[in-house]
C-alpha cells in the first residue's frame, strides 16, 4: 500500500489557480508532520509548505501569501491551495510526512528530515 498519493496536478495558465490533494494511508498519515515539496526539471528539490498536526503552518518565502496548507484529519488528506499562479511555479509537486514535529522555520522545509514521500504531481504553469 502506498503510503501517499498526490493528485491535482495539470497545466494552468499564469495567475490561475490549483488544490493539489495527498491521501495518506498507514503511519504515513499518523505522522507529526506533512509537507509539499516540489522540483523543476533541472533543479534541486526545495519546500513549499508544511504543516503540523497542530495546524502551525510554515511557508517558503515563494509560496506565502499564494499556497496555502490544510489537513483533514477525518479524511486523512493533505491540501495545497495554490493561487496566482506563474510560470516559476512549473515544477513536480511531492507530498511528504514525517514522525516528528515540523520543526519551524529551520526544519519544516528541510527534504531530509522527511521518512515518507508521494511519487509526485505534475504542475505546469504557462505565461
Amino acid at each position: 500500500q502506498v503510503p501517499l498519493v498526490e493528485s491535482g496536478g495539470a497545466s494552468v495558465q499564469a495567475g490561475g489557480s490549483l488544490r493539489l490533494s495527498c491521501a495518506a494511508s498507514g503511519y504515513a498519515y499518523n505522522a507529526y508532520c506533512m509537507g509539499w515539496f516540489r522540483q523543476a526539471t533541472g533543479k534541486e528539490r526545495e519546500g513549499v509548505a508544511a504543516i503540523d498536526r497542530d495546524g502551525t503552518t510554515t511557508y517558503a518565502d515563494s509560496a506565502k501569501g499564494r499556497f496555502t496548507i490544510s489537513q483533514d484529519n477525518a479524511k486523512n488528506i493533505l491540501y495545497l491551495q495554490m493561487s496566482s499562479l506563474k510560470p516559476e511555479d512549473t515544477a513536480m509537486y511531492y507530498c511528504a510526512s514525517k514522525s516528528t514535529y515540523c520543526g519551524g522555520d529551520n526544519w519544516a522545509l528541510s527534504g531530509p528530515t522527511y521518512d515518507y514521500w508521494g511519487q509526485g504531481t505534475q504542475v505546469t504553469v504557462s505565461s
